[in-house]
């Protein structure tokens, strides 16, 4: 009898201690997010509507990030390209859902995601498959 008690009071702190934990782990994001938003980083979802004038009509060198929600490393990679968005004014970051946007995923030859693309002037001048680094991303964007 002491065992299951000691066996449901064990399991009970355990419970709450993973309900803290996840409280405070949505709450430090809801911070992340506000700082971002603060910051004036700006990373702009593009759909197969307006990716001509949104990247290939763009002032601007464009990095776009292929990517889908489900997909882990998409999701591991986003702060690197944030960080990229947020330090480089003169870039235009975009992200591009694959599957929101196939055809843009066709059009560019995305195969496996995440993939970044560097457009400049209209024309595709780089590209990564996968992760990289925030260095490596910068080079490709010079």
């Amino acid at each position: 009898m002491k065992n299951k008690i000691l066996t449901i009071i064990t399991i009970v702190f355990f419970v709450v201690g993973m309900i803290i934990l996840s409280i405070y782990l949505n709450s430090r994001d809801k911070i992340e997010i506000s700082n971002e938003e603060e910051s004036g980083m700006e990373i702009m979802k593009v759909t197969s509507a307006n990716f001509e004038d949104e990247v290939l009509n763009s002032d601007k060198t464009v990095l776009i990030d292929f990517y889908a929600d489900w997909c882990g490393p998409c999701k591991m990679f986003s702060p690197v390209v944030e960080a990229v968005a947020t330090e480089n004014e003169d870039l235009k970051v975009v992200k591009v859902n694959v599957d929101d946007a196939q055809d843009l995923a066709i059009q560019y030859q995305v195969m496996s995601i995440p993939t970044t693309v560097v457009i400049k002037e209209g024309k595709e001048v780089n590209r990564a498959v996968g992760m990289v680094s925030k260095s490596d991303l910068l080079e490709m964007v010079k």
